[in-house]
């Protein structure tokens, strides 16, 4: 999977050794990570989260529940976010750690969405011991290594290299099946938006990698990234779903099916949510971005 926002997080704030051993695993796709950030009382309020990790000679102790965990079921190693701190203000008292998926107390539980894929899951920590020596960044500080991840994954491009890929699909379609079109003539208009929204996305998120090769932190820049994507995923879904009009229902191989457009439309729902919501994104945007005061 490349550079992930894993390994730039690890460039950042990771030890040499931490580099050595992990970084070139991450660029070659030999392992495969997962995300441990939300929790079941801890959403949105992201500092909220209760996943404890004690110290225990040269090991820390983690208890607690993860939930929304994409790939858990499939990851080799997880980038956890636990409370080391419990009397520290909730901004404080976090610390970032590497964790084995393998080790023992790990229970990755599954999670149908909406499209009937497992793509999410909920991860159990009983008695989990993490080497010390996988504590990435500095204890307590975590929130602050946590937020510049997001800042990371939130870059959007692979919204717009996704999207790019379903619209070509779509313009294909409607140049194959030119009924399509006679049937419903607007969706020529609706494929031009589409073509245009990826065009101006991906200056958006060109502009976050173009920061994060000078070494800058983009934040309110990843938020309208992230956020532009994921409502333009949206749109390419519902796009779509108009251009196959009721074959855009079928799925899963069924007869007369075009091309399995309705999967990806349910699973777009997540798309504003997953992340961060547009909310926060938008949130992000007004304060840092435009200097507006709190509500």
């Amino acid at each position: 999977m490349g550079i992930s926002w894993v390994g730039l997080s690890l460039l950042l704030y990771g030890t040499d050794e931490q580099n050595a051993s992990f970084i070139p695993r991450i660029t070659g796709a030999d392992d495969w990570w997962c995300t441990h950030y939300s929790e079941p009382g801890a959403g949105s309020d992201l500092a909220a989260l209760q996943t404890r990790a004690v110290k225990d000679g040269d090991d820390y102790v983690i208890n607690g529940q993860k939930i929304w965990t994409s790939g858990g079921h499939l990851a080799d190693w997880g980038w956890i976010a636990a409370r080391t701190d419990p009397d520290a203000p909730k901004h404080t008292g976090i610390t970032m750690f590497m964790l084995d998926m393998k080790s023992p107390g790990v229970t990755v539980r599954p999670l149908i969405n909406i499209a009937d894929r497992h793509g999410f899951n909920e991860v159990f920590f009983e008695d989990v011991r993490v080497p010390a020596t996988q504590v990435v960044g500095e204890v307590n500080r975590g929130w602050y290594h946590m937020a510049v991840a997001l800042d990371f994954e939130r870059s959007g491009i692979q919204a717009y290299a996704g999207g790019r890929r379903t619209v070509e699909r779509l313009v294909a379609t409607a140049k194959a099946h030119p009924e399509l079109i006679e049937r419903r003539p607007s969706v020529r208009y609706e494929l031009a938006d589409r073509a245009l929204e990826i065009e101006v996305g991906t200056f958006l998120a060109s502009r976050v990698a173009t920061m994060q090769a000078k070494g800058m932190v983009p934040n309110h820049e990843a938020s309208a990234s992230k956020l532009f994507g994921s409502e333009m995923g949206q749109r390419i879904s519902l796009t779509g779903m108009h251009l196959l009009g009721t074959h855009g229902q079928l799925r899963d191989g069924t007869p007369h099916q075009v091309f399995d457009q309705a999967t990806g439309y349910l699973q777009s729902v997540s798309g504003t949510i997953a992340a961060g919501t547009s909310e926060i994104q938008r949130g992000i945007i007004a304060t840092r971005g435009l200097g507006l005061p709190r509500g």
